[in-house]
């Protein structure tokens, strides 16, 4: 009987065809192997991170309030209009506050008339007593009608800078150029002294908000120096970090706010979510340049270079660093050798046409 050589042929042509893949997916032939630009991995001092959840929020933000009891007449602009500083953003009816003006100014009027007769009737008196030709008791009545009249002249002057500033308050004006967020009334509605009519925030300086544990807070103190994760991945450090002196006696935790670059690109508005990161130590560890980094699917990997091919390796990574580096956790070892160019190892991999 012939002996069965099939199972032996299959395993044989088996084998070579996964030599042939491995060498055509993940090797360039020896003879022609390119020397990469390439960086020794290894393990090193590295800032441990903490990130929390905040907000954004405009630097200049203004919740603008009725300052007196009236009902509104006009409100010239809307949410998302610009606005300039002192441009007239509500106006209320006037009708009280004009009329007391007036009132106040006869009262002044009549207040510098009578001004004006005490100082005449006091100098008279002043110059006879000068003259022991009047009793020291007329002397007295006319500094003390004197006095009482500068006092009233004064009060009246008082009543009428107090009214003239009601009759301001009728026109409510931005104080600085900025876009309109909020206008929570309507014409026609009567407001109270304190309700909200507009909020006006000035575009460009924005900082980031968050809520911290007091450890974490005592942790940033430190350091003064914190990152912004916007919501399009971007890394801002911030310019400047402000820790609150005092915790929410209701959540116990501390206020920070981390003053962004005054200019940054369009794409982020106040309200939206980001990230405050700040280191809170260090410790070992492995890390390599973002760059170095290839995305093949959902596969995250590096083009390593050893003594004999250039082979694509699959990685595990963990946080991003604030020097442009990305902790590994699985996948790469001490001492090997990373391609710095991940392009070029592709090419050297699978050369152009083949």
């Amino acid at each position: 009987m012939m002996p069965n050589r099939f199972p032996v042929l299959t395993a044989s042509l088996l084998a070579l065809a996964l030599a042939a893949c491995s060498r055509e997916d993940t090797k360039a032939p020896t003879a022609t192997q390119p020397t990469l630009d390439t960086i020794t991995v290894g393990s090193g001092p590295a800032a441990r991170e903490q990130q929390v959840e905040g907000a954004l929020e405009a630097v200049n933000q203004a919740t603008l309030s009725a300052q007196t009891s009236a009902r509104i007449v006009a409100l010239p602009v809307d949410v998302n209009d610009a606005v300039r500083a002192g441009q007239v953003v509500a106006q209320l009816r006037d009708t009280e506050q004009r009329s007391g003006l007036e009132q106040a100014e006869s009262a002044l009027r009549a207040a510098q008339a009578r001004m004006v007769e005490a100082d005449k009737s006091y100098q008279r008196i002043k110059e006879v007593y000068a003259k022991r030709l009047v009793a020291a008791a007329q002397m007295d009545s006319a500094t003390a009608e004197h006095d009482a009249a500068r006092a009233a002249l004064a009060a009246a002057q008082a009543q009428r800078n107090r009214a003239a500033e009601q009759l301001a308050y009728t026109e409510v004006r931005a104080p600085f150029a900025g876009v309109v967020t909020s206008r929570p009334v309507q014409v026609g509605e009567a407001v109270m002294p304190g309700q909200a009519l507009l909020v006006v925030q000035a575009p460009g300086a924005m900082r980031a908000v968050a809520d911290l544990t007091q450890q974490l807070a005592e942790a940033l103190r430190k350091t003064g120096k914190a990152a912004v994760l916007l919501p399009d991945g971007r890394r801002i450090e911030a310019r400047q970090v402000t820790v609150f002196p005092n915790a929410d006696p209701t959540t116990q935790t501390v206020r920070v706010r981390a003053d962004l670059p005054a200019k940054l690109n369009s794409g982020i508005y106040p309200g939206m979510a980001a990230k405050l990161v700040f280191s809170v130590g260090e410790s070992e560890t492995l890390a390599i340049p973002l760059a170095t980094l290839v995305q093949r699917g959902e596969i995250t990997g590096v083009y390593i270079q050893d003594a004999s091919h250039i082979a694509f390796r699959a990685v595990r990574t963990g946080r991003v660093l604030g020097d442009g580096r990305i902790e590994i956790l699985a996948g790469l070892a001490d001492g090997e050798r990373v391609a710095r160019d991940p392009k070029a190892a592709a090419a050297a991999v699978m050369p152009e046409g083949k």
